[in-house]
């Protein structure tokens, strides 16, 4: 089951780690003392199967802003120039998703088909944020069973309980604050969104155009409140509700429905008769539901041995698994091939790679701090035992997950979200699937409204999470791709059918 670098934890978690098949430039990450740069040294850091010409640089930012020469970090930042100078219009900056994601593995794979788009217009740049891949990261020194990813996300009990994600909840942050240091503080929306600033200035621009996805588009909308008049044309590609008394927590509430939206379109896809074989597992797309969870209870009583030593397929494991496989229908294979493995009284299921082995320790810590850094958490346990024994009666795919207690709930310091507004140029497209997983469409209607006519909306009416050059819509890539190359954008919200175009 693979995963595109920008599909983190929607909050799913590290993208680096789900795609960890993809190579990615790397780029030696170093604290230093100096004075910011204001330009960038590019080298040549090309990789098979990204997009030719690609380069790479460092550049340095301050640890904290509030003191600019003080302690400087290091951002590894890639691009890929304009093969038509003659057109070239300004350059495109790719923001990854996450909190986790990479931007150098976003471009290497994007890259290639993204050039192709913009036929000239733009410089493609994108980067690792602070604690991310080539950038300066941080350790939270966390033991190895903390790291792994379903106990990163706080699943219950078989019984509902909380007692055991509260206390490893507490031990993480408890990691963090004594391992992470200044680093691990630094790392938010706020200060990314500065560093993009800095980033802008480095290459030179009096304004940026962007493209964001998943938690990039809370970054780009951040940036854009922050610094309208620096914001050209602006895309937002599955956005969730910037809530400022919410945000990452919202998110990850948000999941739970997410989880059903898109679901049946599993269930149509493991019904349909045309599946190979191992691969079908009910006859009508109304029992996959009821199979999945049955199974799913009998593993959380009796685990099944996996092909991976030490990493069993729990009931919770088996429903990270869904949650990862509903990202992108090219999942659904492997998917179905554990649920009909671990029916089998003999069989020995194959994990997802990222289900057979911890976080490496840099990427557990970036996803976690940004997520923590941006905003407080309620810190009262029995409103999240509440919230949890609701949830799992209302969505039992996700199984109270989505509500659950998280080091967040311990975290010392956070900072103040920003309130995303209707002030400032209508500048801004957004494109969403109609039932996303990770970022579902309820959510991105809340980024829509907060927005006001800053916005349009293009509503595609399929599942999972990414849309432009990922779900092979030709209606809503045709309209990103006019938008940012020519500035037209539809006069009002518009629908894409799957397949076809059905715009007003």
């Amino acid at each position: 089951m693979t995963t595109s670098p920008r599909r983190a934890w929607g909050l799913a978690l590290s993208a680096t780690v789900l795609a960890g098949s993809l190579a990615i430039p790397t780029i030696p990450a170093a604290a230093t003392a100096a004075t910011p740069s204001s330009g960038l040294n590019w080298r040549s850091c090309e990789k098979p199967g990204g997009p030719a010409g690609q380069e790479c640089a460092e550049l340095s930012v301050p640890l904290d802003y509030r003191a600019p020469h003080g302690r400087q970090l290091t951002l590894a930042v890639s691009r890929v120039r304009s093969d038509r100078p003659a057109a070239r219009r300004g350059t495109l900056l790719l923001i990854p998703g996450g909190p986790g994601g990479s931007g150098l593995g976003e471009l290497q794979q994007k890259g290639t088909a993204l050039r192709g788009q913009m036929a000239g217009a733009y410089d493609l740049v994108s980067f690792d944020p602070r604690g991310v891949g080539g950038s300066t990261t941080a350790n939270c020194r966390l033991r190895a069973d903390d790291r792994d990813l379903v106990g990163m996300r706080s699943w219950p009990d078989a019984d509902g309980a909380i007692t055991e994600n509260v206390t490893r909840s507490r031990r993480i942050a408890e990691a963090c604050d004594r391992h992470g240091g200044p680093v691990l503080r630094s790392m938010s929306t706020a200060n990314e969104v500065r560093d993009i600033d800095r980033l802008r200035q480095a290459l030179g621009e009096d304004r940026l155009s962007a493209w964001g996805v998943s938690y990039g588009t809370y970054v780009g909308a951040v940036y854009a409140q922050k610094y309208p008049a620096r914001t050209d044309r602006w895309v937002l590609d599955s956005s969730g509700d910037p809530d400022p008394e919410r945000v990452e927590r919202g998110w990850l509430a948000n999941m739970a429905r997410g989880a059903d939206d898109r679901f049946p379109d599993f269930a149509a896809w493991a019904a349909d008769p045309s599946r190979a074989k191992g691969q079908r597992l009910a006859e009508h797309p109304e029992d996959v539901r009821p199979l999945f969870l049955r199974l799913a209870a009998e593993l959380d009583q009796k685990p099944k041995e996996s092909t991976t030593p030490g990493f069993p397929l729990t009931g919770n494991r088996l429903r990270q698994a869904l949650q990862m496989a509903l990202y992108d229908d090219s999942s659904f294979p492997q998917l179905a091939q554990l649920i009909q493995a671990a029916r089998q009284p003999d069989g020995h299921p194959a994990l997802p790679a990222a289900l057979a082995r911890p976080l490496p320790q840099a990427d557990a810590a970036a996803t976690i701090a940004t997520i923590c850094n941006d905003a407080r958490w309620p810190t009262a346990i029995p409103p999240y035992r509440r919230a949890v024994a609701l949830d799992r009666a209302r969505h039992p795919l996700t199984a109270g997950m989505p509500a659950n207690v998280a080091a967040c709930t311990f975290w010392k310091d956070a900072d103040k979200p920003t309130r995303i507004t209707a002030d400032g140029p209508s500048t801004i497209l957004m494109v969403q699937n109609l039932r996303d997983p990770s970022t579902p469409y309820a959510g991105a209607l809340k980024m829509r409204q907060a927005l006001g006519d800053r916005a349009r909306l293009v509503t595609v009416g399929h599942g999972g999470h990414g849309v432009y050059l990922d779900n092979g819509n030709a209606c809503s890539d045709r309209t990103v791709t006019t938008f940012l190359t020519t500035g037209k954008r539809p006069q009002r919200d518009v629908h894409c059918a799957d397949g076809t175009r059905n715009a007003g």
